[in-house]
């Protein structure tokens, strides 16, 4: 289904050529002054300077040609040479009739199946997620939706950190704690056990006690450093150890993502890129673009359009060690071998900009990557306390993800039951849906690069920009239907145009749902959803106050509104899911 300001273009590219004018010049936008009209073209302006006329005269030939037309209620030219538009009636509500019917509520199926991948999560394993790890999920996810819903197919992949120095920490700390395990007896040549020696709680204390560890006991850094290097080279002991990790860890990132309701489709990390390190290093050789300054192995990024000189991309360390930037080339490799996607789609923190750009630019430097395959990096900002510096607990610490989500839970029950009585079951079962759609629309109506204070009360509002407020609206909705539903039949009527101001508005905020969606996915800006979703709940909330829905006399006014507000409850529940968060069915 077409949008609708394409369908406004169409009739104003007909009316410019007609008047023997480029059809670019017919550009249709959104009013920056509904006072006076809906929609504008401010084409005659540039046309003038082309044809050597006056923007007005351009302007009142265009106007005329419109005359007649289906799509308009009104059209004018007004000094110096602005077309302003108002949709006809019958057209909108004919509009929001085809809506209803089509799938998708006429979003068109734009990917076609085509394959994107989208990394985002980067959690490390045998740490807890915390706070730092909520943008890159929350964004991540709803970028994913937004793909699917479009029609393309969207690789979610956690990747993450499993490969790296915090393995050898954790294998000597386990040593230190118990020395008895098998897996430090090099006369043992039996099978290793199945069960795990450690719960996921010892492994979360025994990260962090290793990693301090080694900033004090150098002898245990390179314990520690030789540790990593033999599980790297397939050392059968501490490769059981390294599953065990694994195992226990998956488990719980994978309760606890679920909590986020963040879901991946591939739970690959750094130790999946090794088999394709050596090669890589090799190619890059035989390619002459890697070469070794001081000791290490570099590739020169730096292209002539750039304005200052970008440093070289390190691959191979003066040690013989891989780095991220290797671990992310061989993940490219395996990415491009098994799914071949049309783009890429990294979400990081912003401080990770240069290492994706000499990710990027080596990848199809090399021709890894086809030189047309958008590769994208979306650096998020922080998310920050009252006092604007990063969220920590009150001790000072950093908050574990799982205790933030139980904070917003408790917070929103608490603010349930001020308001009415509800089951217990029910009420903690809401706090829930509505928590989670606070914390992700706290997140994720902010544009991403920007950092952003993390305000529990203003997030579980039920009035302002929020997402409860969003659901409230929803549930405002659903509890009309349900009360017209308890005296009436199925509706037959259709919308039929509107007969107030209000219902107009409504009607026009509806109309750019596939517009907005369209634009937010081709911009990778969740944020623009949920501007979109608030306007539109505002607008229904205006034509709420206008107008007595389940009393209205005229059964055909009411019937065409109850169609209506069907369609706002449809594209805002539609909406919400895309950005990963849903409506209880009561508030």
């Amino acid at each position: 289904m077409k949008k609708i300001l394409d369908l406004i273009a169409a009739e104003m590219k007909s009316a410019f050529a007609a008047c023997g004018y480029e059809e670019s010049y017919a550009k249709v936008v959104l009013s920056n002054r509904p006072d006076l009209c809906e929609y504008q073209c401010n084409g005659a302006m540039a046309a003038a300077k082309a044809y050597k006329k006056k923007p007005i005269d351009i302007a009142n030939e265009v106007v005329e040609k419109l005359t007649g037309s289906q799509l308009f209620s009104e059209c004018s030219a007004v000094m110096p040479g602005f077309i302003n538009l108002r949709l006809d009636g019958q057209y909108l509500a004919d509009y929001m009739n085809r809506m209803q019917q089509a799938e998708k509520l006429g979003l068109e199926n734009l990917g076609c199946g085509e394959t994107i991948i989208v990394d985002y999560g980067g959690a490390n394993v045998a740490k807890p997620l915390h706070v730092g790890h909520l943008r890159s999920a929350v964004i991540g996810e709803s970028i994913k939706r937004m793909g699917n819903f479009l029609g393309y197919h969207m690789i979610g992949d956690v990747h993450l950190g499993d490969w790296g120095l915090q393995m050898g920490l954790i294998i000597e700390e386990l040593r230190d704690r118990k020395p008895e395990l098998v897996y430090f007896d090099e006369d043992y040549t039996g099978e290793y056990p199945t069960e795990p020696p450690f719960t996921i709680s010892e492994l979360e204390d025994i990260y962090p006690t290793a990693s301090g560890k080694a900033k004090e006991d150098e002898a245990f850094k390179e314990r520690a450093q030789t540790a990593t290097f033999k599980l790297q080279n397939g050392y059968a002991p501490f490769t059981a150890i390294w599953k065990h990790i694994m195992h226990v860890s998956l488990a719980d990132l994978k309760k606890n993502y679920g909590n986020l309701d963040v879901h991946f489709d591939l739970w690959k990390g750094e130790s999946d890129a090794e088999p394709y390190i050596p090669w890589l290093i090799q190619d890059l050789q035989d390619k002459g673009l890697a070469y070794e300054s001081q000791g290490a192995l570099v590739v020169d990024i730096t292209e002539p359009a750039d304005s200052k000189e970008l440093p070289p991309c390190i691959v191979r360390k003066s040690d013989g060690a891989a780095l991220y930037a290797t671990s992310d080339l061989g993940t490219i490799i395996e990415r491009e071998k098994e799914y071949q996607p049309v783009k890429y789609i990294y979400i990081t923190d912003k401080r990770q900009e240069l290492h994706f750009t000499q990710v990027f630019r080596v990848a199809k430097k090399a021709g890894y990557v086809k030189p047309e395959t958008p590769m994208i990096h979306i650096g998020f900002g922080t998310m920050n306390g009252k006092d604007g510096k990063p969220f920590k607990t009150r001790d000072g610490g950093v908050m574990r993800l799982e205790h933030l989500i139980a904070d917003i839970n408790e917070a929103v029950y608490d603010r349930i039951m001020e308001n009415r009585t509800m089951p217990e079951e029910e009420a903690r079962e809401t706090a829930r849906i509505v928590g989670l759609a606070a914390l992700k629309y706290g997140d994720l109506t902010n544009q991403a690069a920007k950092d952003y204070v993390f305000d529990l009360e203003r997030f579980i509002s039920f009035e302002g920009n929020t997402g409860p407020y969003i659901l409230y609206t929803i549930v405002r909705i659903k509890s009309i239907l349900a009360k017209y539903y308890e005296k009436h039949e199925a509706v037959k009527g259709q919308i039929i145009p509107a007969a107030g101001d209000s219902e107009k508005a409504l009607m026009l905020e509806a109309a750019k749902y596939n517009d907005v969606l369209e634009t937010a996915f081709a911009e990778t800006a969740p944020h623009k959803i949920c501007q979109y979703i608030f306007d539109l709940a505002n607008a229904f909330n205006s034509f709420y106050h206008d107008n007595k829905i389940l009393t209205e006399a005229d059964p055909a006014r009411q019937e065409s509104w109850i169609q209506l507000i069907t369609l706002v409850k449809d594209v805002l529940t539609t909406s919400i899911q895309v950005l990963g968060f849903d409506a209880p069915s009561r508030m």
